[in-house]
C-alpha cells in the first residue's frame, strides 16, 4: 500500500504525515489493520527497539470534583459508585508507589482529583514526592493534579517532579461539548506552564467519545505542536453513572488505528497505551504494543485494569521487555537538544527529553490536498461487564494490583 509505504518513510526519519495522510490512516478498513500495525511498528521499533515503559497510578484524592468533564466518573454530579477520599498521607502514598515500582514502573503518576491544586496542595505534594524519592531515588515522579496557577508548576519542578501531565482529550472544535467549566484554552495553557517550568509534559487524548476522525486528527497535530515528550492515549471507559456511559463507538480494529495514526504523526514520541485498552483492545492488546512504547501498569483511578502479572506476561509473551529505569526511554536526538539547550524551550525534564522533530514545525495540509470524509463508526457492542469500579489499592485497606 503507497500509503503505508509514504508514512514509514517519514516515520524513519522522524518527520510526521499530512493531515490527509493521518485522515487515510483512520479510514483504512478491518482487511488492512495487520498491515497498518505492521507498518507503524517499524517505526515504534526505529525510536524505542522492543522496550516497554511502565507507569504506575496514585490516585492521591479521589471524586468530589468540582468540574463537569462528561466522560469522569469523579465529576460534579456523578453517580458512579467510585471511591470517594481525601488527600492520602504522604507515607500512603508512597506505600502505593511502591507496590508499582516493585513491580516494574519506571514512573509514578501522582493524580488529584479537582479543578487545580491549591498552594497547601501543592506543598502536600511535594512532601509526597519526597517520601517516594526517599524510598525509590531513580523513580519519576510525573503530577497530574488539574489547572495550574502562576508559580505552581516551578514549585512543583524544584520539589522533585519530573513531569506534568494534562490531556487535551479532544479537539478544540468539540472540547466545549464534553466540559463547560473550563476551556480548552485553560488546558494548553497548564501543558505550557509545566514546560516553561522545566518539566517534562505529558499531554493526550481520550477516544471513543463520538468524536469524527477530524477531531482525532485535529487533537493529535495539535499535541505535536505542544510537543510534550509523552502522548498518553486513552480509550473512553463508559462508567455507569457519567453523561457517556453508554457511548460504546470503539472496536479493537479501530483502536489498533487511532494508536498507528498517533504513531505516525508522532514518531519519535512516547506514545502510551493507556486507559480503556482492556475493554476495547481486549484480546488484541499484544498488536498495541507493536504502536505504543509504553503502558499504565495495573489499575486506574476508578476502575481496574488487568492483573499486573498478566500485563507483564503479555509484554514478555509478545517478545517485548520492560524498561530498566538506567536506560533513557525517548531517542538520543531529543534527549541531546534538551542537554544543549539547558532547559531552553523548558520542555522537557530530568527524563531527557527535547525539542526532536515531532513539534518542530506542526504539519499542516497543503491548500491542494483533498480532506478525507469522515468514517461512520458503527457503535460497538457493549462491554460493561468489563468495567470494574476500582476497590483495591490506595484509598482503601487492601493490597494495588501491581
Amino acid at each position: 500500500m503507497d500509503l503505508l509505504n509514504t508514512l514509514v518513510d517519514k516515520g524513519l526519519r522522524g518527520e510526521s504525515p499530512t493531515r490527509a495522510e493521518a485522515l487515510a490512516v483512520l479510514a483504512t478498513s478491518d482487511d488492512d489493520v495487520l498491515d497498518v500495525v505492521a507498518a507503524a511498528g517499524r517505526v515504534r521499533r526505529r525510536w524505542f527497539g522492543r522496550r516497554v515503559k511502565l507507569n504506575y497510578l496514585v490516585n492521591l484524592k479521589s471524586g468530589l470534583c468540582p468540574e463537569d468533564c462528561g466522560y469522569c466518573s469523579q465529576r460534579l454530579g456523578s453517580k458512579s459508585e467510585i471511591l470517594k477520599y481525601t488527600w492520602l498521607k504522604p507515607d500512603q502514598a508512597a506505600a502505593a508507589a511502591e507496590a508499582g515500582v516493585a513491580g516494574g514502573a519506571k514512573r509514578v503518576c501522582l493524580v488529584a482529583s479537582g479543578r487545580g491544586p491549591t498552594d497547601r496542595d501543592v506543598d502536600r505534594v511535594s512532601k509526597t514526592i519526597a517520601a517516594i524519592k526517599e524510598q525509590n531515588e531513580a523513580v519519576e515522579i510525573c503530577a497530574c493534579l488539574g489547572l495550574l496557577s502562576d508559580g505552581q508548576a516551578q514549585r512543583l519542578r524544584d520539589a522533585g517532579a519530573d513531569a506534568y501531565n494534562h490531556n487535551l482529550n479532544t479537539s478544540e472544535a468539540t472540547y466545549g461539548d464534553i466540559t463547560t467549566t473550563h476551556t480548552y484554552a485553560d488546558r494548553v495553557s497548564t501543558v505550557q506552564q509545566a514546560q516553561s517550568a522545566g518539566m517534562s509534559a505529558c499531554s493526550g487524548l481520550i477516544a471513543g467519545m463520538g468524536e469524527r476522525d477530524e477531531d482525532l486528527v485535529d487533537v493529535v497535530f495539535s499535541l505535536r505542536e505542544l510537543n510534550p515528550d509523552s502522548v498518553p492515549v486513552n480509550f473512553l471507559i463508559p462508567i455507569e453513572g457519567t453523561p457517556l456511559a453508554g457511548d460504546w463507538n470503539l472496536t479493537p480494529q479501530r483502536a489498533l488505528r487511532i494508536l498507528a495514526m498517533v504513531r505516525f504523526v508522532c514518531p519519535d514520541v512516547e506514545v502510551r497505551l493507556a486507559g480503556g485498552r482492556e475493554i476495547h483492545l481486549r484480546t488484541l492488546q499484544p498488536l498495541a504494543l507493536h504502536l505504543a512504547n509504553s503502558i499504565f501498569l495495573g489499575d486506574y483511578l476508578t476502575t481496574e485494569g488487568q492483573s499486573g502479572k498478566d500485563d507483564l506476561d503479555m509484554i514478555a509473551d509478545a517478545g517485548f521487555e520492560v524498561e530498566g529505569t538506567d536506560t533513557r526511554t525517548l531517542p538520543a536526538h531529543r534527549a541531546d537538544v534538551a542537554a544543549a539547550a539547558a532547559g531552553g524551550c523548558g520542555s522537557h525534564g530530568a527524563e531527557g527529553g527535547g525539542c526532536g522533530p515531532c513539534g518542530d514545525a506542526p504539519a499542516t495540509t497543503a491548500p491542494d490536498e483533498p480532506a478525507a470524509e469522515p468514517v461512520a463508526v458503527a457503535a460497538g457492542e457493549s462491554h460493561a461487564d468489563l468495567v470494574a469500579v476500582r476497590r483495591r489499592g490506595a484509598g482503601t485497606e487492601l493490597p494495588p494490583n501491581a
